[in-house]
C-alpha cells in the first residue's frame, strides 16, 4: 500500500477493531482473498479491548474465512495469513496498549493503520486514543487510514509491502 505521506510502502498492517463485526465479516475475507493473490506479505497486527491472544485472533480469523467465504480452497494462503496475524489487547485511550503495539510492530517504520472501530465511540474517547496513538508513535510519520470496508475488497486492493 503506497504510503503518500512519505513516498515509502507500508510495511506492516494495523487494524483497529479486530474482534468486532467489521473484522469478522469483512475484514478477515478480505485479507484471505489479498494473500491468495500474493499482495500482502507484511506482518498484520489486530488491536483490540477484549481479553484475547493471538490463537483466539486467527481463530476468529480462520472461522469467519469459512464462513463467510463458504470454505477454505487455499490452505496455504491461509496458513500464511495466519501466520502473520499479531494481537495486541488493551483499551484505544490507555498509553500501554500503544506501547505493547510498538513492540508488536518492531522494525516496521511505515504501517499503515485502518480504523474499524464503531463511530459510536465518544469524541473524548476518540480523542484520547488519538492523543495515546501520537504520544507514542516512534515510527516515520504514521498513517491512518480511515475508509470504508470497500477499501479492503479483493477487488480494489493494492499490494502491502510492494
Amino acid at each position: 500500500m503506497p504510503d503518500n505521506t512519505t513516498g515509502g510502502a507500508s510495511d506492516a498492517l494495523v487494524f483497529f477493531g479486530a474482534s468486532g463485526d467489521l473484522a469478522r465479516q469483512q475484514i478477515f475475507p478480505a485479507l484471505y482473498a489479498m494473500t491468495k493473490r500474493g499482495v500482502l506479505n507484511v506482518p498484520v497486527i489486530g488491536v483490540a479491548h477484549s481479553n484475547w491472544t493471538v490463537a483466539d485472533l486467527r481463530k476468529r480469523a480462520r472461522d469467519s474465512i469459512k464462513r463467510v467465504t463458504g470454505g477454505i480452497d487455499d490452505r496455504r494462503a491461509l496458513d500464511a495469513l495466519l501466520s502473520r496475524l499479531r494481537y495486541v489487547d488493551g483499551d484505544y485511550a490507555d498509553r500501554d496498549t500503544f506501547t505493547r503495539l510498538k513492540s508488536e510492530l518492531g522494525a516496521a517504520r511505515h504501517p499503515a493503520h485502518y480504523l474499524a472501530i464503531p463511530l459510536t465511540t465518544s469524541p473524548s474517547h476518540r480523542r484520547s486514543s488519538v492523543t495515546s496513538f501520537g504520544s507514542s508513535a516512534r515510527w516515520d510519520w504514521p498513517t491512518v487510514r480511515v475508509s470504508s470496508w470497500r477499501s479492503l475488497s479483493a477487488a480494489t486492493s493494492r499490494p502491502l509491502g510492494a
